[in-house]
């Protein structure tokens, strides 16, 4: 699995979306009042508004159900077990260290 993708959290998204564009250049895709997609940020990712959290670190898997036993077996700690999302579905845990991440596939 590879990191695929990073999501922010703000709880004021216009903010930190308006910060993110002036300050580097950033471009969007809106998803609505909930969401915005890193258009050209040199990686894909997003920003969900909501509460402040550190970056969300989410890798991409052709398995989602093999790499859920394959993280768990690790030592990670779900913290979101596998639902589906508009693109497909994912989990979230931490691992032994404490980082939240996640693993999402297309299917």
């Amino acid at each position: 699995m590879k990191i695929d993708y990073i999501e922010f959290s703000s709880p004021k998204l216009t903010e930190t979306k308006d910060f993110f564009s002036q300050a580097f250049g950033w471009r969007f895709n809106d998803y609505g009042p909930e969401y915005q997609e890193l258009a050209d940020a040199g990686i894909s990712g997003g920003i969900a508004a909501g509460p402040l959290a550190p970056p969300l670190v989410i890798l991409r898997t052709g398995d989602l159900e093999a790499a859920l036993a394959k993280v768990e077996q690790a030592g990670a700690k779900i913290t979101k077990p596998i639902f589906d999302f508009p693109g497909g579905r994912r989990f979230e845990f931490l691992e032994p260290g404490g980082t939240a991440m996640a693993v999402w596939s297309e299917t």
